[in-house]
């Protein structure tokens, strides 16, 4: 498997599946995207948080809820966890017929939803319902012909830490996407706005962190040194309104590499407390496995691919969202298989010193707090 770039492969792509397009390649970068965000999903997922996960939640600004921020994926403590067998399975699965076998439910107003559809499409995180104390989600674990085993959790409203994807095509004659530079200022701002923990840049250029503790004190010192200091707080109440800072960009001409940055990757790897670079290489080697060259292992995931992208009117069923019940199972076994070969193709960026192996350490932290 060898390609120029990632442009050059989206060529591929948009003259091997998305042939029936009037704008091929801009179909191409579409899907590009969606695959960005599968592998960060699925990553999250082969590193057992599956449990704290809400996708595409709106998050307030730290003390500011009148201003709210889309975000592709937030992470929750988890303030209760109740497994649920449905069995025999009558199709489609909704939040009403899972009350039945969790009376707890009956305290809320449901949402009108599908955790699995009748033609077996599954709604990964699906939103039961939500008071002020936090969502309360659904994720099926097992499904077979006879039954469906689903976790619920009891999520507190407030996320612990927030992942954003972002990517930007090129347009044919450009250098690079003309909106980089906007996403990236975009997503700076959502970075530095969310959390309880400020930045503040020195003359020196080094950045200090500011943070208010519970009984109104405040904490300053060097951003890494405070940001350790808060992540090993065994309770969230110390300091309160803290939020760890995830960006995944990836290259496709725009970002240029991990170590030669352009401005936009500088702006959004000063802002994210986390910055992570999903390498060309890594997703030429997702696609390259799921459509170039599909693996017997990867086959379900590649046929529902090929089914959403047709042409043909129909509900997309490959998605960090919904997805086939089977291309789903298969995702999460590839994912848990080829975990180390998988975390390989990210770099990181930010913090300078950081890995992957940390990263996850801190999560794990900060999911298990008081």
């Amino acid at each position: 498997m060898s390609f120029a770039s990632i442009d050059a492969l989206q060529k591929i792509l948009a003259n091997r599946v998305f042939h029936y397009a009037a704008d091929r390649k801009k179909a191409a970068g579409r899907a590009l995207g969606t695959l960005v965000e599968i592998i960060a999903y699925h990553t999250l997922r082969s590193w057992k948080l599956s449990d704290n996960i809400v996708i595409e939640r709106r998050v307030s600004e730290f003390a500011n809820p009148e201003i709210m921020h889309n975000v592709e994926f937030s992470l929750h403590p988890v303030r209760a966890r109740y497994p649920v067998n449905i069995t025999p399975i009558s199709l489609p699965i909704t939040p009403a017929k899972i009350r039945r076998h969790l009376p707890r439910l009956a305290e809320y107003t449901l949402k009108s939803t599908q955790v699995l559809s009748k033609d077996l499409v599954k709604k990964n995180a699906t939103v039961l319902a939500e008071d002020e104390t936090g969502p309360i989600v659904a994720n099926i674990e097992t499904l077979d012909k006879s039954q469906c085993t689903l976790v619920i959790c009891e999520l507190s409203a407030d996320p612990f830490a927030i992942i954003e994807c972002k990517r930007v095509g090129v347009e044919e004659g450009m250098k690079k996407g003309p909106q980089t530079i906007e996403k990236a200022k975009q997503g700076s701002y959502v970075a530095r706005s969310v959390s309880s923990l400020q930045k503040v840049r020195l003359r020196s250029g080094e950045f200090q962190g500011v943070i208010e503790q519970s009984d109104g004190q405040f904490r300053y010192g060097p951003y890494q040194e405070l940001q350790r200091e808060v992540i090993d707080k065994s309770s969230v109440a110390e300091f309160p309104g803290f939020m760890l800072t995830i960006g995944i960009v990836s290259n496709h001409g725009n970002w240029f590499t991990s170590e030669n940055q352009n401005k936009e990757l500088r702006v959004l790897a000063q802002s994210y407390d986390w910055l992570l670079f999903l390498t060309d290489h890594g997703l030429a080697k997702f696609i390259d496995d799921l459509l170039l060259n599909p693996s017997d292992e990867l086959k379900p995931a590649s046929d529902a691919f090929l089914q959403s992208y047709s042409g043909r009117k129909g509900k997309n069923k490959f998605t960090k969202v919904r997805v086939d019940a089977d291309a789903d199972e298969t995702l999460q076994a590839y994912f848990l298989q080829h975990r180390s070969e998988i975390e390989s193709w990210f770099n990181v960026i930010s913090p300078t010193e950081g890995t992957l192996g940390s990263l996850r350490s801190d999560l794990y932290i900060l999911a298990n707090r008081n």
